[in-house]
């Protein structure tokens, strides 16, 4: 586990170093801030149409060969992109082709090394080493955005493609010398044979997600969140440099308190046992209720005390959503789970930023804060009414036996 982390945030590192380089190679290609976002929107969109076929893949195929290969493909790519840049004969066309073909290979290569981490842990630590995956993912993109600008300044833009190059194959060289943890080798040899014997469709796990009523609301608190809270790239940097009159300095400020906080935020996510839909939403409406005041601010120094406890509630509330997306499920059916959750999540964030950029447009920065924070933490709370109205279910009392537990509970009608 701990080769895996290092090798992951190396990976991670390589990673945000790209995608900072390409968002400034976009612009000088074209001068164009739109074609800057268009090529991140080509990125995302394979995993719009073609998640759930990468995530029936994952569960199909054997995990350690799958994100073997797709790290190597996603390393070839960049080894690609930076020979192109090194002989100036990257266009706008070839490069759209490049992210799309990267957006493919990520749609398998995402589940797969997300699901092969939690194979090297005891089932009981699962939820420890989602939020210890969290850390290092924060952790490599405050590196690897720090890198950009240096690798870029010194050995120049194609040089940055092929750092991220090495990283993926970095990661390959490591998965070989990987093994299950002892609690978990039981359960991956089982997931083996289910494979074997079962028909894997994607069709098995559309219909898990839809009847499962906790990934359900998950999806919900976690879709609502995404489009109304969240993203402070965009609500805070209207805000700071619009109503509190600030820089870009300011900003720069803001943006290092948001990112101190996703670690600690990580840091006390990993500490957690039983991560739960309800303390998700729990977290989720904290936060909520948080922007709303932040967006109340009367000065940069109210923002920025209020900045931090955002981010830590954000990044634990994250944590726990992972945490139960990829323990809640069967073994033979969570990379299909993961497939559609990535369906799902490509929605909100191609349809999120324009949508609270619409509200900002109407309301203004404090507007779009106080009011995005207010439906977050009342669709929230609205739901935990609802699902409280819900008669339950009679219970049907079982005679005690000899090697039940003591004061077990009786079960119901469905169970």
């Amino acid at each position: 586990m701990r080769w895996w982390s290092f090798a992951n945030f190396v990976s991670n590192a390589g990673t945000w170093m790209q995608l900072t380089v390409q968002n400034l190679l976009v612009l000088q290609i074209t001068g164009s801030a739109a074609a800057t976002g268009l090529s991140l929107s080509v990125q995302a969109a394979p995993a719009l149409l073609i998640s759930l076929f990468g995530g029936a893949a994952v569960d199909r195929w054997p995990r350690r060969v799958t994100a073997a290969v797709s790290q190597v493909l996603l390393g070839a790519i960049a080894f690609a992109t930076a020979v192109l840049v090194a002989l100036d004969r990257l266009d706008m066309t070839s490069l759209m082709v490049l992210a799309a073909v990267t957006g493919v290979v990520a749609t398998v290569d995402g589940p797969a090394c997300a699901l092969l981490g939690n194979d090297l842990v005891p089932v009981a630590d699962v939820p420890s080493a989602i939020g210890v995956g969290a850390l290092v993912h924060q952790a490599g993109r405050l590196v690897g955005t720090a890198l950009a600008g240096v690798t870029v300044g010194f050995l120049g833009t194609a040089a940055a493609y092929a750092a991220n190059g090495l990283s993926f194959l970095f990661v390959a060289s490591v998965i070989p010398f990987l093994r299950p943890a002892p609690g978990a080798a039981r359960g991956a040899a089982a997931g083996g044979r289910a494979r074997a014997e079962q028909d894997m469709t994607v069709r098995e796990g559309l219909v898990f997600f839809a009847r499962r009523p906790r990934l359900l609301a998950l999806a919900g608190i976690t879709g609502v969140s995404a489009v109304f809270g969240r993203n402070y790239g965009l609500t805070l940097a209207v805000l700071v440099t619009g109503p509190l009159a600030g820089g870009a300095g300011a900003f720069g400020t803001v943006s290092t308190v948001l990112a101190a906080g996703g670690i600690l935020g990580a840091l006390l996510g990993a500490r957690m046992r039983r991560p739960s839909v309800r303390l998700v939403g729990l977290l989720a409406a904290s936060g909520a209720l948080l922007q709303v005041v932040a967006g109340l601010s009367p000065s940069l120094a109210v923002l920025l005390a209020l900045v931090l406890p955002m981010a830590v509630v954000e990044s634990v509330s994250d944590t726990a959503g992972r945490a139960v997306l990829q323990t809640d499920p069967p073994a033979r059916l969570r990379g299909r789970v993961l497939g559609v959750w990535g369906s799902i999540g490509t929605v909100w964030n191609l349809g999120g930023p324009p949508a609270l950029g619409l509200l900002m447009e109407l309301a203004g920065a404090r507007g779009a804060l106080v009011a995005g924070g207010l439906v977050v933490a009342g669709a929230i709370g609205a739901g935990h009414f609802l699902r409280g109205r819900r008669t339950p279910a009679p219970t049907v009392p079982l005679g005690t036996q000899e090697g039940d537990l003591p004061g077990k509970a009786a079960l119901s009608t469905a169970a």
